[in-house]
């Protein structure tokens, strides 16, 4: 594949595209005049559970992608009239412009099957509280008779109606028969057209072509040259899907898979099946910034699915529309990093050992087996990630640089651990070369030559020796 330079001007694109020390997950990305917003739930470092936070929103300049300001709080849990006790976290949400110009913010209570709505005028916030989508007679989308539980809001706003898609199905739940596609009225509340079933679950999905990725969770909308894309996360749980039709609220028709958070099914680099990173759900959707795709997912982090960072690739689309499956970068599928300089361990695309594993534990940590990215401090604590428990053969890939006449190499490291890091251009390729790794109870730097190829490469790096290394960053030297 050709990349693109990069300016000198632009930072540079990155994965996560925020800090390290912020998860923001469930990513639905909208450009809104010259700026592109990112709206999502909000998890803490070393979490217990889902969605910990209030909402915040981060946004970047349509032209500069490497360059995310925070936008703040953009609304409290609190704020709902049901949540008085706290007891429901803020799940995903999504955004949508009324008719009236204004911004609306859907979501649902995690303890609720109901839509909750906010509002504001602009983007960013603050947003307040507006109401509960609800039937014309009053009653709440979710709560009436044969209602099926409302759960992960996206919403599309066209010619004066509202298509509200929503729900949640567990593997082989006969109770659960798919997403739903629900049509609002002009004030965003009122239900005008009852919930019509768009993507089957694993009980509804034979002979419907959706067999093997049925619908799980995570539905969001897009249209694109007059089609409507469905992305949604599959009972795979770590990909996403998308499915296509003409109309909002029927003939949807399964297309594929726009990105993985393991990389699974990718085979240009490695076998399709290997898993490249540790996974579990997946959430988000693709916004079309100044004339390119792109798909906006999270990873997990800290060896748990309740520390979740967003991540973004490049898409590129077929003449049919059909879209391929982007494969998980450091550089957001963009321009090649920059192959001189230092970067952070935590930019790591592919994560993995001998001990081939795909999920993360349902609930708790990894067992001291499995690397895992993460930080020191508490949850807010603004302090750069770095890669733990690099038992021996574990290895950190990144993805890609743009590499002239680098011959040396530092890497910075801590830990009750000693050998080398190895280095390849390839996971399974020949070592280029090592850098030694000591004992250390502080970030220690060593180096050594190191010659990698001009081009663009990944690079990734395979501790060998005893004990559980820390790695912090490498730096790419003439």
């Amino acid at each position: 594949m050709k990349y693109p330079s990069v300016s000198e001007n632009l930072r540079q694109i990155t994965n996560p595209y925020l800090p390290s020390w912020e998860y923001v997950p469930d990513g639905e990305p909208y450009v809104f005049g010259d700026r592109v917003y990112v709206y999502g739930s909000h998890d803490f470092f070393n979490g217990d559970l889902y969605c910990m936070g209030d909402y915040v929103c981060w946004s970047a300049p349509a032209d500069d992608l490497g360059s995310w300001r925070y936008e703040g709080v953009i609304y409290r849990k609190d704020q709902d009239p049901h949540n008085d006790d706290l007891q429901g976290n803020l799940y995903a949400p999504d955004v949508t412009i009324g008719p009236d110009g204004r911004y609306y913010l859907y979501y649902v209570l995690s303890n609720v099957n109901f839509v909750s709505v906010a509002v504001c005028d602009t983007p960013a916030g603050a947003y307040e509280f507006y109401g509960y989508v609800h039937y014309p007679d009053g009653t709440l989308l979710g709560l009436s008779a044969g209602d099926e539980a409302q759960f992960d809001p996206g919403v599309l706003t066209e010619n004066g109606r509202t298509y509200l898609y929503t729900g949640f199905c567990g593997v082989g739940d006969p109770n659960k028969h798919g997403a739903m596609a629900t049509v609002l009225d002009v004030d965003m509340l009122t239900v005008l057209e009852a919930p019509a079933f768009v993507i089957p679950s694993t009980a509804t999905s034979g002979g419907t072509g959706f067999e093997g990725h049925e619908f799980y969770e995570a539905p969001s909308i897009r249209k694109k040259d007059g089609l409507y894309y469905l992305i949604y996360s599959s009972v795979l749980f770590h990909e996403l899907c998308y499915a296509v039709s003409r109309e909002p609220t029927r003939g949807f028709v399964y297309q594929g898979v726009l990105v993985s958070s393991g990389d699974l099914h990718i085979d240009t680099y490695k076998p399709a099946s290997k898993c490249a990173y540790y996974t579990a759900n997946n959430h988000g959707s693709m916004v079309e910034i100044g004339g390119e795709w792109y798909i906006f997912y999270h990873r997990h982090t800290n060896g748990t699915n309740f520390s979740r960072q967003g991540c973004l690739e490049k898409l590129h689309f077929r003449p049919d529309g059909t879209a391929l499956q982007a494969e998980m970068t450091s550089c957001g599928g963009c321009a090649p990093l920059r192959g001189l300089g230092e970067y952070p361990a935590y930019l790591a695309c592919n994560l993995f050992n001998e001990v081939e594993k795909t999920y993360v534990p349902w609930s708790g940590w990894m067992d001291d087996r499995f690397p895992k990215i993460t930080q020191e401090g508490r949850d807010g604590d603004e302090n750069n990630g770095y890669i733990a428990n690099m038992c021996p053969h574990a290895t950190a890939g990144f993805k890609y640089f743009d590499c002239r006449d680098v011959g040396r190499i530092r890497v910075r490291t801590k830990g009750f651990a000693a050998g080398r890091l190895e280095v390849r251009t390839a996971w399974d390729g020949e070592a280029l070369g090592s850098v030694p790794v000591e004992y250390a109870n502080v970030w220690h730097d060593t180096e050594a030559d190191v010659a990698i190829p001009d081009g663009v490469h990944a690079l990734y790096f395979t501790f060998e020796g005893e004990g559980r290394l820390q790695f912090a960053s490498f730096t790419l030297m003439e």
